[in-house]
């Protein structure tokens, strides 16, 4: 199973180069947010499938889906070649339980998305999951344009901090996360680990190295502050 312990995710993948600039960088995690109802993806399956495949010997990969279906899901993540998926949609306890006793390889990350009001709703995706994941990960929904990852916003961290406190399993902060709040986010939350998206690209939409180092090198800094404490 996967160590979700200082976890650092970016995702949105667009190449091959974006892939090694952020590994150089002392990301730990790359994410492919895929099949996707709202946001547009960053590259195809099949490019993703290519950077997998290349970057697996340095960096593990997660694929971030939508789907809710536990037999679409497995396949779905044979066909990219990971151990990892990031479920963002509404996926039922039933299809849970499948996909942990079908595929127990999997490591599953359940996403939190905090919207205006939801928080109890939250608690009870907590407790009543927590046996069929391996870890959560918040995010921020958009009420706008409906997406419910890679927005950009931020959310109460206090109440991810809850989260924290309530559940068995490691909780992964996202959600607004850049290279300027991120010791800040963590310090408060005090989460397994941290994931960016938007947080860190440049106005090309690519992924800009200097707020990548600078991601990094904050995420890290807060895990030593946690440690000591």
């Amino acid at each position: 199973m996967t160590d979700f312990s200082k976890f650092i995710q970016v995702a949105g993948i667009i190449d091959l180069a974006e892939a090694e600039m952020l590994i150089n960088c002392g990301v730990n995690f790359l994410g492919f947010p895929l099949r996707l109802p709202v946001n547009k993806v960053d590259c195809t399956e099949e490019e993703a499938a290519s950077i997998i495949a290349k970057t697996k010997d340095s960096v593990k990969s997660v694929a971030i889906t939508y789907l809710n279906n536990a037999d679409e899901i497995i396949k779905f993540c044979r066909e990219l070649d990971v151990e990892i998926i990031q479920l963002h949609g509404d996926i039922s306890i039933d299809e849970l339980r499948k996909l942990k006793t079908v595929a127990p390889e999997l490591s599953i990350i359940k996403s939190l998305v905090m919207k205006q009001g939801n928080f109890n709703n939250l608690e009870t995706i907590v407790t009543s999951t927590q046996n069929y994941v391996d870890a959560f990960i918040t995010d921020t929904y958009d009420p706008v344009t409906g997406a419910s990852g890679a927005t950009g916003k931020t959310h109460d961290w206090k109440l991810s901090r809850r989260l924290v406190e309530l559940s068995s399993k490691p909780v992964i902060l996202a959600g607004g996360i850049n290279h300027l709040n991120v010791y800040e986010a963590m310090m408060t939350v005090k989460p397994a680990g941290v994931d960016t998206h938007t947080g860190v690209e440049g106005i090309d939409g690519r992924k800009d190295y200097d707020k990548v180092k600078k991601f990094v090198e904050e995420a890290k800094r807060a895990f030593e502050t946690l440690n000591s404490i």
